[in-house]
């Protein structure tokens, strides 16, 4: 893993990266081309499977980490994304310090956990397969999401778990948990948001934020979240697509 993504994410260096949902490894080359850190490959929403996320992480190439949500916070999406080769994976709907642990114990190798051995595409195919093995505990990346009023509750709890290495808000499946679908913005969403924020700098632990705009992230840039997802592939191609559209058509 020659990005060294977990140990610039522990850092704190600023990681802005993108959201990828098209099973399309043409996509991920042209986000890594474009100069993105990190790449958001999102195996919880959308279509990508295994072997898309194989194809995502191929056409990214070695310099430009991709890290992959799975579809739930278990184990057979959890080895399955790492043995594709991705430099860590973000669990989804992570509510509790025992769901954490969970993530945790499913992404690490014994001693330190239980993820299975296998032999794919992170092991070289079996080439490397013992290499693979001594550093995947030290290297791969696990992030939870708060998105979520009861992670909110149980912020504390869940930051105190060993190997969590960041905190990805979820703003909008937060506010969804609230009932102020689609606000983000709203008092009570910013306030359990502020309270995440305060408990992960406490704790030491990063911060990270989806926002579909850079005006939706800058605030929390500006607020010191290092892990940023910035905008999605559909809704880019699609923005662009229509301002030229309109431009043509004024």
């Amino acid at each position: 893993m020659p990005h060294d993504f977990r140990a610039r994410l522990r850092r704190g260096d600023r990681l802005i990266g993108t959201m990828v949902t098209l099973p399309s490894a043409e996509v991920a080359e042209l986000m890594a081309i474009v100069g993105f850190d990190w790449l958001f490959l999102d195996a919880e929403h959308g279509v990508l499977e295994a072997r898309d996320l194989q194809a995502l992480l191929q056409g990214a190439g070695p310099a430009i980490p991709c890290v992959v949500r799975t579809a739930t916070a278990a184990e057979v999406p959890i080895k399955k994304a790492l043995d594709v080769g991705a430099a860590g994976i973000i669990a989804p709907q992570v509510n509790s310090a025992a769901q954490a642990a969970q993530v945790v114990r499913l992404a690490r190798y014994a001693p330190l956990g239980a993820r299975g051995v296998g032999v794919g595409r992170a092991h070289g195919y079996g080439l490397r397969l013992q290499e693979y093995l001594t550093s995947a505990n030290d290297q791969v990346a696990v992030i939870v999401q708060a998105e979520h009023i009861d992670a909110v509750a149980q912020i504390e709890a869940i930051v105190g778990v060993d190997g969590i290495d960041a905190v990805l808000v979820g703003p909008y499946d937060l506010a969804a948990s609230m009932g102020y679908m689609g606000d983000v913005t709203h008092p009570d969403v910013v306030a359990a948001i502020d309270r995440v924020t305060a408990v992960c700098r406490q704790a030491g632990v990063r911060l990270g934020i989806f926002g579909v705009s850079a005006q939706a992230v800058q605030p929390y840039m500006a607020r010191g979240y290092s892990l940023i997802v910035a905008g999605l592939d559909t809704l880019l191609l699609g923005q662009a697509a229509q301002r030229l559209l309109n431009q043509l058509t004024a």
